[in-house]
């Protein structure tokens, strides 16, 4: 999924106008065909509120950075993991906040290392602390409130509110 919208945006780039002021003030029109105007999609940071999937990625990757909010599912049809994908993209200014990334599994065959660590039962969300621990599990959706509610109630969390941190 990240390289469908990793190679979207490099379809965009090359191909879309883009929007620039001139010394009035005005908009016009710029070409983005030029060498200045192509963006690399290596070289943007990836999107935290973009679901990665989990395949490829270990909790280690995420420890004192951010805190992983994996989806698990045995399918992606599965309409639990609809509904929670859709309560997530609705609000993620309050996740990004709070150093979220959002982390997907929905092949249990793939036997990836996250699912191997955390060894969910078909659908289940888990919120991680930056310190690598499970800050808590749900069997069900759950929307935006409750996640930020608990990751405020986490130590860590406390303590970045208490020296000045987001």
């Amino acid at each position: 999924m990240r390289a469908l919208y990793l190679m979207l945006a490099a379809v965009l780039a090359l191909t879309a106008p883009a929007l620039a002021q001139d010394s009035d003030g005005d908009t016009a029109m710029a070409n983005a065909s030029g060498a200045e105007a192509q963006v690399d999609a290596e070289d943007t940071p990836p999107d935290p509120m973009e679901p990665r999937d989990a395949a490829d990625l270990t909790l280690d990757e995420f420890l004192w950075v951010a805190r992983p909010v994996i989806v698990f599912a045995d399918t992606p049809a599965d309409p639990r993991f609809i509904e929670q994908m859709q309560l997530l993209a609705e609000r993620p200014d309050p996740l990004i906040e709070r150093d979220v990334v959002i982390l997907i599994d929905t092949d249990p065959d793939a036997r990836s290392a996250i699912r191997t660590e955390l060894r969910p039962r078909g659908f289940a969300l888990v919120v991680m602390q930056k310190d690598g621990s499970v800050g808590f599990r749900r069997p069900s959706p759950r929307d935006i409130r409750e996640i930020v509610r608990g990751i405020d109630n986490f130590q860590f969390r406390q303590e970045e509110l208490r020296s000045g941190g987001q």
